[in-house]
């Protein structure tokens, strides 16, 4: 028995370092530019309906957050049905590598929303920043499993991120510090997981 559960702790190592060294396959180009254009839509509905986002704070969050949600719960159901089709006998493996590298800045940026909304709302206007510097964090972490060009998105996303910093104030909750940031580097992704496939079946 001994013998038994150390052949299938190896096998589970194997197929882990396996994982680790595959190219993940579970994210779909047109998954995320549909994510791209929920936050330019988003940037719209905040311009029409949340004219002062530093005295409309749960207005603010609900338009972002919701479309956070729901970005989140697309790109999990479609890289889970996806993952089992690229990866077939592996998807478990891999999607727990995914899960791994972008949930830790996830919950950060979760945690860091309540904090700064329930404790200091008048820093608010940081949160758009923070939210892309985090965001370009997680980028980071899942680059050495997905194309190399993934870099260039993971900068955008911390370059957007720091110029909402540097911007301070209301001008950091202009509708367009998150549309174009959010909305241009989902479309980016989108274009390098595009570019990526199709030169994958040119090869």
């Amino acid at each position: 028995m001994h013998d038994l559960d150390k052949a299938l702790g190896d096998i589970t190592s194997i197929r882990e370092q396996m994982a680790r060294s595959t190219e993940f396959r579970g994210y779909g180009a047109a998954t995320l530019a549909a994510t791209g254009a929920f936050a330019i839509l988003a940037s719209v509905a905040q311009w029409i309906w949340v004219q002062s986002p530093s005295h409309q704070v749960y207005s603010y969050l609900g338009i972002w957050l919701g479309t956070a949600i729901l970005s989140a719960s697309l790109i999990a159901i479609q890289t889970w049905t996806r993952t089992h089709r690229m990866h077939s006998g592996m998807a478990d493996e891999m999607l727990h590598m995914a899960i791994e590298q972008f949930l830790p800045s996830a919950a950060a940026g979760a945690l860091l929303t309540l904090a700064i909304a329930h404790f200091v709302p008048a820093s608010l206007w940081m949160l758009p920043g923070l939210w892309q510097i985090l965001f370009s964090l997680g980028v980071f972490s899942s680059c050495r499993f997905l194309p190399r060009r993934m870099n260039v998105a993971g900068a955008w996303y911390l370059l957007a991120g720091l110029t909402c910093i540097a911007l301070g104030g209301n001008r950091a909750l202009s509708p367009f510090a998150m549309g174009v940031a959010f909305g241009g580097g989902q479309l980016l992704v989108a274009a390098i997981l595009f570019y990526a496939a199709k030169q994958g079946a040119d090869e």
